[in-house]
């Protein structure tokens, strides 16, 4: 990539975005600003800077094309600034790089402004000095690209949203643009999802909007479309001929550590489920975009999400595990639910009467997240090895990211007894001296050259709540309840029936999950949601 150039691709039928130019590519050359808002939270400390550090290592931000500006209502300098986010730029203990000299350069970049979010004189004092580095940069007025990054609750999206329209665009159309990222949860329900969506809908063109989703960004989630689609061996496999039941699971082995207060608003359905594991879902679940054009893409996702029949009582299972209600954060009788697993199923001809499961829960025995397509049972079995287990593909998301196919194979010797194995693919081990980027560093840089593949359109995020809206309304009223379970097991029995009458099939020698010991198991570092 050369100097003062960013190549993006261009996409029809928006207003408002210079998006909108016919050619296919056009060179960006106006000055970049990346602004944090909640500077001074943990979201920003712990993931936005860190991401932003990281693009500028990789060459991505180059100090003579882009300046970074906190914002927050803390009243702080730009060096205190520094200060706070300098130990979690450099806590990156798997690097063996000297990045002393990047961090002093990267930090130099960063100037903070104080200002409450629906302060008028804040934002236009943000405003001046995004414009006063604009053209110490000699950039044309109108090609400036301004990106607005909402590290902050959502109960201010509104009012911030429209003192950046107000005070902080830029200033006119040729060639810049002004894009703002804003992180989930969006809503709570159909209702005040569909309010928000408004809200910031009556402010910016959906072009300008980023809904972002890390799991999105995440390596083995973005190589699911390569693997169901660049692949002869899985596309005639991929349907309800073959595959008998899909799992779809998020485990931790922790609690919810200090954040019970912010978790007990929202419960592991909203948290999780609702976004995370149903964004891996989409993929799984769509049929083959026309092309790799991000609405292309995005349809896909949007129609598999229509197809969804409403979930049944019977098939979700709800747990908390004890001593949930001894967080002082949390209320004495809370009903929030710190566990669900739940059948998806899917009304069209490719899925019809194939289970998907989604499973998420805290405080377990483990801590992964991956996919498990378990594969019908070979009819005429004349090994007699049904008992050894089902063929599956299974992709571990996070953590030591791998893929493997488990496999019925002849044990080796004279006798003609069969054992499972799998091949494996751990990255660790097949990628050695590669970098996985972190999700949020591939999302960051896709809304600077304003690629929308990997984030949320609206009627997404519509069809997505209209799934579970029902049941979480059910929940909050206290008609459906919670199972105890204890930390550090499986979660609540009845979570494994649910399991079993789904059609999912244990393994005989695996372990609680069925799951055989991969090379990625051997060193698994913690896992981050």
């Amino acid at each position: 990539m050369e100097s003062g150039q960013w190549l993006v691709e261009k996409r029809s039928g928006f207003k408002g975005d210079s998006s909108a130019k016919e050619s296919e590519n056009v060179s960006e050359t106006g000055y970049l600003s990346i602004i944090v808002l909640g500077a001074s939270g943990d979201l920003a400390k712990k993931k936005t800077f860190p991401a932003l550090f990281h693009l500028y290592c990789q060459g991505f931000l180059p100090p003579d094309e882009v300046h970074i500006f906190g914002y927050a209502r803390t009243k702080i300098s730009d060096d205190d600034l520094r200060n706070r986010i300098r130990g979690y730029l450099t806590s990156d203990t798997g690097s063996s790089l000297d990045r002393s000299e990047d961090l002093s350069k990267f930090l130099k970049l960063i100037k903070y402004v104080s200002g409450g979010y629906d302060d008028e004189e804040g934002f236009q004092r943000l405003d001046k000095k995004i414009s006063e580095h604009e053209i110490s940069k000699n950039s044309t007025e109108g090609s400036s690209r301004r990106l607005f990054y909402l590290a902050l609750p959502p109960s201010v999206y509104p009012s911030v949203c429209k003192m950046i329209r107000q005070y902080c665009m830029n200033k006119s159309d040729i060639g810049g643009w002004t894009r703002i990222v804003v992180e989930k949860p969006f809503g709570k329900d159909l209702d005040s999802a569909e309010q928000l969506s408004s809200q910031i809908g009556e402010l910016f063109d959906e072009s300008q909007i980023y809904r972002i989703d890390h799991y999105l960004g995440k390596e083995l989630v973005q190589n699911l479309l390569v693997l169901r689609f660049a692949n002869r061996l899985f596309m005639p496999l991929w349907n309800r001929d073959n595959i008998d039941n899909v799992q779809i699971v998020f485990r931790e082995d922790f609690g919810t550590d200090g954040r019970g207060g912010y978790f007990d608003e929202y419960g592991i359905i909203r948290d999780i489920i609702q976004n995370h594991l149903l964004q891996v879902f989409c993929l799984v679940a769509m049929e083959k975009p026309i092309s790799l054009k991000p609405e292309h893409i995005r349809d896909e996702k949007v129609k598999v999400l229509q197809s969804v029949l409403p979930i049944k009582d019977e098939e979700v299972v709800l747990g908390q595990y004890e001593g949930y209600r001894e967080d002082p954060t949390v209320p004495d009788h809370s009903n929030t639910p710190t566990f669900a697993t739940m059948v998806l199923r899917i009304h069209n001809e490719r899925w019809e009467g194939v289970p998907f499961i989604l499973k998420a829960g805290k405080a377990l025995n483990s801590r992964k997240a991956e996919i498990r397509v378990q594969f019908k049972d070979v009819p005429g079995d004349i090994f007699k090895c049904k008992r050894q287990g089902r063929n599956e593909f299974v992709i571990r998301l996070q953590p030591s990211e791998a893929m493997y196919m488990k496999l019925t194979v002849k044990q080796p010797g004279l006798e003609m007894s069969t054992v499972q194995s799998e091949l494996d693919l751990s990255y660790k081990q097949r990628y050695q001296g590669v970098t996985i980027p972190e999700a949020y560093e591939r999302l960051i840089l896709d809304t600077i050259r304003g690629d929308q593949q990997h984030f949320v359109r609206r009627d997404e995020l519509k069809a997505a709540w209209e799934i579970f809206t029902p049941i979480l309304h059910r929940i909050d009223n206290g008609e459906m309840e919670p199972s105890m379970y204890k930390p550090g097991s499986r979660g609540p029995e009845e979570a494994d029936e649910l399991l079993a009458k789904a059609g999912w099939k244990k393994h005989g020698d695996g372990d609680d999950d069925g799951e055989l010991v991969t090379m990625a198991d051997m060193n698994m570092p913690p896992l981050h949601a």
